[in-house]
This record gives C-alpha cells, sequence and structure tokens, in this order.
C-alpha cells in the first residue's frame, strides 16, 4: 500500500514508521503525502486510540527533509512548499483528535524534528540527536519548526537551536523541555507503549476534545479559554460522559467506547 512508510495495527495502537533507511529516513514529497494518508485513516478508525510515530532503525527518526526535491525552486515554490507541506502533514498532525506519541530513535533533524514537535508527545532514545540545520543551507524552518520550538524550549533555546544550526543531545532536550522522556534505545517503544496504555484508559472524545483546546491557547487571535469552555460543553452530550460519571458513581472503572 506505502513506498516509504509502513503501517500497522495492535489493539487500540496504530504504528505508523518511516521506512527510508538507506535515505536516513529523510521526507521527500511522496512520503509526506502517504503519512497523511496513514494519518487521516488511523485518526477515522474508530479502533485506533492512540498513533506511534518511528523511524525504521536505530540511526535515524528522520534526517531531515530529501534537499535534492527542492534545491532549484523559486521564491514562490519555496513558499508553497511550506505551505502545502504544513497543512498536509505537521498541522495535520498537531490537529489531529488521535493523540500522537512520536518515538524519537536516532537523528531527528530539520523536518524530523519539525515532525517530532508536530506530535503530540515525544520519547527520545538515549542516543537521539535534534536540530534544526536549516541555516546552515541558507535557508530556515518552514515546516512550523520556528513556532512549535519557541513553543516548546522559549525564544532563548530557540534562538540559539536555529542561529547555530547544532544538534543538542536527548538529555539535553529533556532539561529544555523538548521531550517528555529519555530511555535506552531498546526501552524506546516500550515507554512510548506505556504512555499509549495511560491513555487509552481515558476517553477518547474528551481528549479530542482537550487537544482542541490546548492547541487554541497557542493559536493567534483565538481565545483559548472560550474554546475551552466550549469543548467543555460538548463533553457534557457524549456517551463517554455519561459512562465515565455513571462509572464513577457506581465505584467501578469507566468502559469507554470513544
Amino acid at each position: 500500500m506505502y513506498n516509504n512508510i509502513l503501517s500497522e495495527q495492535k489493539g487500540m495502537i496504530n504504528y505508523i514508521t518511516i521506512n527510508r533507511p538507506k535515505q536516513m529516513n529523510a521526507l521527500n514529497k511522496e512520503t509526506i503525502h502517504e503519512l497523511h494518508n496513514a494519518m487521516k485513516n488511523a485518526d477515522e478508525n474508530s479502533e485506533v486510540g492512540v498513533i506511534i510515530l518511528t523511524g525504521s532503525g536505530d540511526k535515524a527518526f528522520v534526517a531531515g527533509a530529501d534537499i535534492k526535491e527542492f534545491a532549484n525552486f523559486s521564491i514562490s515554490q519555496g513558499g508553497e512548499l511550506a505551505m502545502k507541506g504544513q497543512k498536509i502533514l505537521f498541522s495535520f498532525i498537531d490537529q489531529l483528535s488521535t493523540p500522537v506519541i512520536a518515538a524519537v530513535n536516532g537523528f531527528a533533524l530539520g523536518g524530523g524534528l519539525e515532525l517530532a514537535m508536530a506530535s503530540h508527545i515525544r520519547v527520545a532514545s538515549s542516543n537521539a540527536r535534534m536540530g534544526l540545520p536549516e541555516v546552515s543551507l541558507g535557508v530556515i524552518p518552514g515546516y512550523g519548526g520556528t513556532q512549535r520550538l519557541t513553543q516548546l524550549v522559549g525564544k532563548g533555546k530557540a534562538n540559539e537551536m536555529v542561529f547555530t544550526a547544532g544538534m543538542i543531545k536527548a538529555e539535553d532536550a529533556l532539561s529544555w523541555g523538548l521531550v517528555n522522556y529519555v530511555v535506552e534505545p531498546e526501552e524506546l517503544m516500550a515507554k512510548a507503549e506505556d504512555i499509549a496504555g495511560r491513555i487509552l484508559k481515558n476517553s477518547a472524545s474528551a481528549i479530542g476534545s482537550a487537544i482542541k483546546a490546548i492547541n487554541a491557547s497557542l493559536e493567534d487571535g483565538v481565545n483559548g479559554f472560550e474554546v475551552e469552555i466550549e469543548e467543555f460543553g460538548k463533553c457534557f452530550g457524549t456517551a463517554d460522559f455519561k459512562e465515565g460519571t455513571t462509572a464513577f458513581m457506581e465505584k467501578r472503572k469507566a468502559n469507554f467506547r470513544g
């Protein structure tokens, strides 16, 4: 079905793996479209509660974009590349109603780090190396990197990472707030699955509402408190709310169906 990725469902978890090991899992146009389709299919599947996104092998999550695809682009073509990429994949993942956990193994550079930052939660292996090297090529991050990095680590650290084009180690990424956890490489998927398991105990519809409300806090011209009020109210009309409150009063575990 796909040329550049693998998509496999086990239980309520959908595993999406970028599978271009010879190219260090670099993102080309076809891979971006395949990731969009796999994410969309998983999000629309009521049997999927969490998506785990990773790269094949232990050398790279995604080592960046496929530079040869756009080396000769004009100004307008460059702008269109960024706009389409953000719409098709990076903002699409950010706004997905199904939580996406990025399991970052090895290099996450440029578009690779942008992909991890678009995911809702990040777990890194101790051998992970992260950076936005775009200015060393005469360009800047174009898939939301300048915005999401600043939101995650603050303006000073974001400036340093972007201006120096350098890589940081996993432990620095953890202390800066760029990733949620750092574990040994052999424990990476188990940690991602542990987080997924804890998410799956809860209401899928409520989590979808929480994603909208949390994202609203970062959108210009949007009152996040108003979005929270709206999404909070919507929860009262769901089967999950009825089940959750009933289970609480009956002193039993809730059986959510989304």
